[in-house]
């Protein structure tokens, strides 16, 4: 049985969970509140955009709403210092605010499930693909109802694709 995140059953997530989003370096975090760096950054990873993505009762949506609230403000906050940079020709800070603006749009992205991590692949359109239909077909040569029933539904797999 996996374990649980001990992030999760911490007394103070609420307040953990919002160090996370405001970007608190995780050694301070770790420190603050007595948790492993290791399980923080699982927990930022896993389990952070997932609450907020999919709040399912009415505290998990408060929660989630006042978190993606801190990060909309944070976002707010950079785009301001952004531009008073780029008034004052400070390309240094132009370029940290760039950098932390990004940084609350990727995790809002997260947050509003809009953004997966990962690389997708659509084997579809690959040349592995028109090998192993052929071989698939091939193998049910003597089996002519399902070679026709199998055929009839890869049709549909490459109809979906168009």
């Amino acid at each position: 049985m996996p374990r649980r995140c001990s992030v999760c059953d911490h007394p103070q997530l609420d307040e953990i969970d919002a160090a996370l989003v405001a970007r608190q370096p995780f050694r301070n975090i770790s420190g603050q509140f007595r948790l492993s760096v290791t399980s923080l950054h699982r927990h930022a990873q896993n389990h952070v955009p997932a609450t907020l993505a999919r709040a399912s009762d009415a505290r998990e949506v408060a929660r989630g709403d006042d978190l993606l609230a801190q990060v909309e403000d944070l976002k707010r906050r950079a785009m301001g210092i952004l531009a008073r940079a780029e008034e004052a020709e400070d390309l240094r800070a132009a370029v940290s605010a760039i950098k932390e603006a990004r940084g609350c749009v990727e995790l809002l992205a997260k947050m509003m499930g809009e953004l997966r991590e990962g690389a997708q692949v659509n084997i579809l359109v690959s040349p592995e693909w028109g090998r192993a239909r052929g071989v698939i077909l091939a193998a049910l040569a003597g089996h002519p109802a399902a070679r026709l029933s199998v055929a009839l539904a890869l049709e549909q797999i490459d109809g979906d694709r168009a």
